[in-house]
């Protein structure tokens, strides 16, 4: 008769820990409806650099961004989207401003994350020389449904 009882008490047990476990990810997904999120992120490198010669005369300027999603969500809901946009200008004395504007339109299961930016410059010298600064994840609030957000980044070399 305990023998019986040891198989029940078993998927007794099993059961409980498959429903506290599926619980949190069943809530994840009915929770609130998707939101659809877009607008522009106009970023400007405001690039600084101690020596030109050293440097050189070209800056590459590249940003990326991506809904910044807490870690179950990514595992969750697949292939996460990127947007990216690059520019190029000329080093002026020591400094350089290089803009790109980064449209996009996305539907998030939360938008109180933002985005999660990266980006990365390029100082290239007619020799082939280069240096690079680069960052990622700065995370930045989404603008209003179809507004732009300026970002200003000071970038030194």
């Amino acid at each position: 008769m305990r023998r019986a009882r040891i198989p029940q008490i078993l998927l007794l047990a099993l059961l409980a820990s498959v429903t506290v476990w599926a619980a949190p990810a069943a809530n994840q997904r009915a929770g609130a409806a998707p939101v659809a999120v877009s607008g522009v992120y106009v970023v400007t490198f405001n690039v600084q650099v101690g020596s030109a010669q050293a440097i050189g005369k070209t800056i590459f300027c590249k940003a990326k961004i991506a809904p910044n999603l807490p870690d179950f969500e990514n595992r969750s809901y697949g292939i996460v989207p990127v947007q990216s946009a690059r520019g190029v200008v000329a080093l002026i004395g020591s400094s350089a401003n290089c803009a790109v504007e980064i449209p996009f339109s996305w539907t998030v299961a939360d938008s109180r994350h933002g985005v999660a930016m990266s980006y990365e410059i390029d100082a290239v010298s007619e020799a082939g020389g280069s240096a690079v600064r680069a960052q990622q994840g700065i995370g930045v609030p989404y603008p209003g449904l179809g507004g732009t957000a300026t970002v200003l980044l000071n970038v030194a070399f």
